[in-house]
């Protein structure tokens, strides 16, 4: 995925179905587990915009749309964003090598956003390791090794600053497998250690939000969905970050 359509795949999707629909909605914690499933899938920007045009498309045709109602979730699209990306990947096999401008790309971000970035990510996870500190002896307080991720992300993310500092253009790939690899230990670290009301509340938040398209997605969509669903809303719970550049827009 070229670097422009990547770290602003979200905003496109999110433009592009506001636009679709003729209404600026605020974003639902389903529609951005959705847009999460296809960016980690790899999903073009093109055949999520497509499938997204077919899905309302077929809206139109239906009953529900001639009693007046509206597509309000991404969740109807799965399916047709699903179907957009085979096509567009049985369209690639055999259409040769992909010829790419000699001129250098313009860099997505300038080292000075990439850096507050950090900073500003670090912080946050110093914050939420002192909160999570402040409760430990509560009932139901913080699992001690939990603080002790967050604060040692957050060391990793300042030890990752002077690599800013080195001379031509910036790694994004590599500092955003760093990243990656970071969110991803944070990540299993809040599944592992978070208490279990916080579990439950964002799982029956999930299972009312996703009731209305069960039966629309198959077990494999299901499953992902749910994954992404739930890591979201335990990142917002605790109050941490997003790690990974994707996040910076």
């Amino acid at each position: 995925m070229e670097s422009f359509n990547y770290f602003n795949y979200f905003t496109e999707i999110e433009d592009y179905f506001w636009r679709k629909r003729g209404a600026h909605l605020l974003v639902s914690p389903l529609d951005w587990a959705i847009v999460e499933t296809w960016q980690k899938a790899g999903i073009p920007l093109g055949a999520v915009l497509q499938g997204i045009d077919r899905a309302f498309e077929s809206w139109q045709r239906s009953r529900r749309a001639a009693g007046g109602r509206q597509l309000k979730s991404l969740a109807y699209c799965v399916d047709a964003v699903a179907d957009a990306a085979a096509e567009a990947a049985e369209a690639a096999v055999g259409a040769g090598p992909e010829v790419k401008s000699s001129r250098p790309a313009a860099e997505p971000f300038s080292r000075d956003e990439i850096r507050k970035y950090l900073v500003r990510n670090a912080a946050r996870l110093h914050a939420a390791s002192l909160k999570l500190n402040e409760t430990a002896d509560k009932p139901g307080g913080a699992v001690p090794a939990l603080a002790a991720r967050f604060e040692d992300t957050a060391k990793r993310l300042e030890e990752l600053l002077p690599l800013l500092d080195s001379p031509g253009t910036p790694d994004l790939e590599d500092l955003e497998r760093r990243l990656t690899v970071l969110e991803e230990k944070l990540s299993a670290a809040l599944a592992a250690d978070a208490n279990e009301e916080a579990l439950l509340s964002v799982r029956r938040e999930m299972d009312r939000s996703l009731a209305p398209y069960r039966r629309k997605m198959s077990a494999d969509q299901l499953a992902q969905l749910e994954r992404q669903y739930i890591q979201k809303r335990l990142f917002e719970h605790f109050n941490v970050p997003r790690l990974s550049l994707f996040y910076l827009t």
